[in-house]
């Protein structure tokens, strides 16, 4: 067997010269500042955001360099009430995280209960979007006596992807009989195909018992399922607004995107940039008025710049697509209870009696209590009416379900002017060499 000489020397490499994380919380006045330094590689960047995303962090202002073998990222971080970062167990957790060599699932994260356990079989599903999908599927696991222990699902352009956690209901340990399996995957895809005549855009299941980072894996599976080929056109002024062009001075590909602000969009995106093949050496994220502005000088891994307009739309529909599957303008519910079997498969049948869909969906189960949020809209896609969500919280508990945001309720901000108040980092070009990249000092 031959030996990878160059994979030898880049783990040697890296070994030598380990990641370095610096917290501080006393550089910038609002938000805790994470400097990351450490050797380059294709995902570094995507690997560090993950981190960062999974802890619900909130970024509201980061620069990216990664020119040349070393990589260098300054992010600055918030929680979700705006305050800085100043829970020792959290700091340390991320330090220790990204400054370890197993980045993705290290035995750490362990500690504060945010790794996904192999004590569970796996099951990835993908199909054409309907009403009561996620009732049927929940029903078919209940009535093989599949527990689900978590689960999330997104829809988007009218497919649906779901990365669904189970346990043998008896025994509560991972399903691993292949007969069993070979059943439920059979079972499930029943219900995937139901009423679908497209066959173009076919179903499919798989069931393992791997580890995976559920998020990703979901962006992963609308790409390869093309969710971003809708075939329609937006309204102008409506979702986010993206633009390709060239730095033909510096061999780049420029990647602006405009979009509301929300939790995990860098996450969102630079995951796409990554499973895309396209490697991130400069850019700068920023957010204000609840708007986000983010610039990305790029290549695709093997060193070129975008040099096809068909390339280039397809970059712009992905990212499209990669900033749209989680958001989410419906009924927002918040299930809170002590966890049973066959739950899950009441609750979503209830939502179907009463005529509603479900957008996205999230559901984890801890110490016994079932945490679930769901997205939902009427079957015709308007927003749900009062007496619709009387309803169903007279028949699952007042409570038990609580409504986090209703569209009745929200009054809509006018958008103001893109770019207002951002920084651009093509100004910053003009005036400074990427080697020296001293942007990085800010926390501004």
């Amino acid at each position: 067997m031959e030996m990878d000489y160059d994979d030898e020397y880049a783990k040697l490499f890296r070994r030598m010269n380990p990641p370095r994380v610096v917290i501080d919380n006393e550089a910038c006045e609002n938000a805790t500042v994470i400097r990351v330094d450490s050797v380059n590689r294709h995902g570094t960047l995507l690997e560090v955001v993950q981190v960062i995303a999974d802890l619900n962090l909130v970024i509201k202002k980061a620069y990216i360099s990664s020119d040349g073998s070393w990589f260098m990222d300054v992010f600055n971080v918030t929680d979700c009430a705006g305050n800085k970062v100043t829970d020792k167990k959290i700091t340390s957790y991320i330090q220790k995280t990204l400054e370890s060599e197993e980045c993705f699932y290290p035995t750490i994260r362990n500690s504060i209960g945010i790794v996904p356990t192999t004590e569970h079989t796996s099951i990835e599903l993908t199909g054409t979007d309907r009403p009561g999908i996620m009732s049927d599927v929940c029903a078919v696991l209940a009535n093989l006596k599949c527990n689900v222990t978590s689960a999330e699902l997104w829809t988007h352009n009218t497919r649906v992807a779901a990365v669904v956690h189970i346990t043998d209901e008896p025994t509560g340990k991972p399903i691993r009989d292949d007969k069993r399996i070979l059943e439920i995957k059979r079972l499930l895809c029943n219900v995937l195909t139901s009423g679908n005549t497209n066959e173009a855009r076919s179903a499919h299941t798989d069931v393992s018992v791997a580890m995976t980072h559920r998020e990703r894996r979901l962006h992963q599976m609308m790409y390869g399922d093309r969710d971003f080929d809708c075939g329609e056109s937006r309204e102008e002024g409506c979702g986010p607004n993206v633009t390709v062009s060239d730095c033909p001075e510096r061999g780049y590909t420029v990647v602006i995107l405009r979009s509301k602000d929300r939790v995990k969009l860098l996450f969102d995106t630079v995951c796409t940039l990554t499973d895309m093949e396209y490697v991130v050496y400069h850019g700068m994220v920023s957010t204000g008025d609840d708007e986000a502005y983010q610039e990305y000088y790029i290549r695709h891994v093997d060193g070129n710049p975008i040099n096809s307009e068909a390339e280039r739309e397809r970059l712009i529909q992905c990212l499209e697509a990669a900033i749209e599957r989680r958001t989410s303008e419906g009924l927002e519910l918040e299930l809170r209870t002590e966890d049973r079997v066959g739950l899950l498969s009441d609750i979503t049948r209830i939502f179907r009696e009463n005529g509603l869909t479900i957008k996205r969906a999230k559901v984890s189960t801890d110490g016994g209590e079932v945490v679930d949020t769901f997205y939902l809209s009427e079957a015709s896609g308007n927003p749900v009416e009062a007496k619709t969500i009387e309803t169903i919280q007279t028949q699952i508990g007042q409570q038990v379900l609580q409504v986090k945001h209703n569209p009745f309720v929200n009054s809509d901000k006018s958008s103001e002017e893109h770019g207002a108040g951002f920084f651009f980092l093509g100004n910053f070009f003009k005036h400074y060499p990427f080697p020296g990249f001293q942007l990085i000092r800010s926390c501004s």
